[in-house]
């Protein structure tokens, strides 16, 4: 659980790291190399933080623990406002520079255009057409396609770029939501840790699935809460709950063979038990010392099951 959650914490920092190397590159076109040496370095950086957090021993929850990372998500929030907020200003001040360019462009086009009319006029009326009405009439006309023609080109544009920062807005907000919801469910694995009482444990369990109904962790460790209280039958619900959401997890495989053998039933303990094992080796020597399987500690079985290889 503690490597789950500076996992999360790790995610995060990436995540920033992103927010905070986008904005010197924003106006520069992005090229293979520059794209390899940032791929390179987050990767590096998350190789580093995987090794400091696998050779971590204790538990690091405290105060102070929980302080700086609820200091460092708080940043990371800040970090993504402020990135909203530049993005904003980039993309307006393109539109505005495209509007600019667009109305330049169609001054000119409209200059030239009557230029090119009076010419044509003069010409016209020196060969004899004294019709200036007819000529005004067709100028206004070709006038009037040229420029909505122009017009329509650039409000397509315009509303091109307006959907795309629609939906950057929308998925800054959506990190946003995610980021306060990580934080309060981080907050609540805190809280358990700090719990002695099994009971006030299943309550904090409680609060972190309704916020997310499916957290398999959530559901595995109040199985080993209600192990702990012996309601063998509910811990047995909760772990059938996890393999429906994940078939293979060891974790939830061990807890309902421990409800099995507690309960009586030797040989659903000794499956599951058996599952649990093939798939996290780390379970063989927990299940020889847990007193759970009581029962089952003089069978041949249990033993050549549990039984560590030197």
């Amino acid at each position: 659980m503690i490597r789950t959650v500076w996992h999360i914490f790790l995610s995060l920092m990436v995540f920033a790291s992103a927010l905070v190397i986008l904005p010197a590159r924003v106006n520069a076109a992005p090229t293979t190399e520059d794209t390899a040496e940032s791929a390179e370095e987050v990767q590096a950086n998350y190789a580093k933080a995987e090794k400091t957090i696998e050779a971590l021993e204790a538990p690091l929850y405290s105060a102070f623990t929980e302080r700086y990372l609820l200091d460092e998500v708080k940043t990371l929030r800040q970090m993504l406002a402020d990135h909203r907020v530049e993005v904003t200003e980039q993309i307006t001040d393109r539109e505005l520079s495209v509007a600019d360019k667009a109305l330049m462009y169609a001054t000119d086009t409209v200059t030239y255009f009557f230029y090119l009319i009076a010419g044509a006029s003069t010409l016209l009326v020196l060969v004899g057409w004294n019709s200036l009405r007819e000529i005004k009439d067709r100028a206004s006309a070709l006038a009037n396609d040229e420029i909505s023609r122009i017009t329509s080109s650039y409000e397509e544009r315009l509303e091109k770029l307006e959907r795309e920062l629609h939906s950057k807005s929308r998925h800054i907000a959506a990190t946003q939501e995610e980021i306060e919801l990580t934080n309060e469910v981080h907050s609540l694995w805190l809280k358990a840790s700090q719990e002695s009482s099994a009971q006030n444990k299943i309550a904090i369990y409680d609060q972190i699935l309704g916020l997310r109904p499916d957290d398999i962790e959530a559901i595995t460790y109040k199985a080993d809460a209600a192990l702990l209280l012996g309601q063998n039958q509910w811990a047995n619900a909760l772990a059938n709950r996890a393999l429906t959401i994940d078939p293979e997890n060891s974790h939830a495989k061990y807890q309902r063979a421990c409800a099995h053998a507690e309960s009586g039933y030797i040989e659903e303990a000794l499956r599951d038990l058996a599952e649990a094992i093939e798939t996290s080796e780390a379970l063989r020597e927990q299940a020889a010392h847990d007193p759970s399987f009581e029962k089952l500690r003089d069978m041949e079985e249990f033993i050549a099951m549990t039984q560590v290889s030197s």
